[in-house]
């Protein structure tokens, strides 16, 4: 087939590392005014599978997922990953947590079959998407459930971020069908 066919829109989702609950709140405030309305939110859990942010982010990281009601484009994940890093260093700025990172932004998209992240570091399960940006898919939807791969942190694989996950998708879902 020669015919090429336009993506279908996909639900941004950003998840956010925080120091505490005054930056967690910064950062949905922050992601609201760059992205558009956020109309989903996870609870807040404390972020306890690595110590890996704890020089930058601090000893109590919370975790927190958003999605945003605007259906976006899968091809402007990078950009949108540009945005979250500098939403990012704005909040270091202006947060004056003591903290190198107080903020944490990780942008991602699901779509009803995957969740995909961005990432600026390269690894052999990422892809090349243009502008100094990389992605992966994270977890599949497959049999009625998230499905973990090798590579899937830790942490993607608990059911309340995944029972979050699925609050996004049935979202999209609806978005999709009135769409058409």
């Amino acid at each position: 087939m020669w015919e090429l066919k336009e993506p279908a829109p996909v639900k941004l989702i950003i998840g956010i590392l925080a120091a505490d609950k005054r930056c967690l709140e910064a950062a949905v405030d922050a992601a609201g005014k760059e992205f558009g309305k956020i109309d989903l939110q996870s609870d807040a859990w404390p972020f306890t599978q690595t110590s890996y942010y704890k020089e930058e982010t601090g000893e109590n990281i919370l975790r927190k997922f958003v999605s945003v009601e605007k259906l976006i484009d899968p091809g402007e994940l990078a950009d949108v990953k540009h945005k979250t890093n500098q939403i990012e260093r704005e909040l270091a700025e202006n947060l004056k947590a003591g903290l190198p990172r107080p903020v944490n932004l990780d942008p991602g998209f699901i779509e009803p079959s995957k969740l995909v992240l961005a990432t600026t570091k390269n690894f052999s399960h990422r892809i090349y998407i243009g502008k100094k940006m990389y992605a992966e898919v994270t977890l599949i939807f497959d049999g009625g459930k998230w499905q973990s791969l090798p590579y899937t942190y830790p942490d993607y694989k608990s059911s309340g971020y995944q029972n979050f996950f699925n609050k996004v998708k049935r979202r999209l879902l609806e978005q999709l069908k009135s769409k058409s």
